[in-house]
């Protein structure tokens, strides 16, 4: 597969909105789960990569998922967390594989 050269862009500087508490921890959730679904579906798929598609994807997972309570504070949290996604979906097509019911 072409995914082998791809790489995600993680540290993105930018603006931050004051939000704490249940809202932005809910999010930071919301968001979390989402990243955890593509990498199940990495993990269900990784015959079709290669060590290092999965190595540098789950890499950036992880540093993704460890940094999402700041990431759902910033003031472009959708547009940031969205542009990520569809990095991931790049790769792991998770959005054809979903029933329009259960997407987010």
């Amino acid at each position: 597969m072409g995914s082998k050269n791809r790489q995600l862009i993680v540290d993105v500087p930018g603006p931050y909105k004051p939000l704490f508490g249940p809202a932005c921890q809910c999010l930071a959730e919301f968001y979390r789960q989402e990243f955890l679904k593509h990498h199940h579906c990495l993990e269900q798929h990784r015959e079709y990569y290669s060590e290092v598609a999965i190595m540098q994807a789950e890499e950036a997972l992880g540093r993704i998922i460890q940094r999402m309570e700041e990431l759902s504070r910033r003031a472009d949290a959708g547009e940031l967390v969205g542009q990520l996604l569809k990095q991931f979906d790049s790769v792991t097509k998770l959005s054809c594989l979903c029933e329009p019911e259960t997407f987010h």
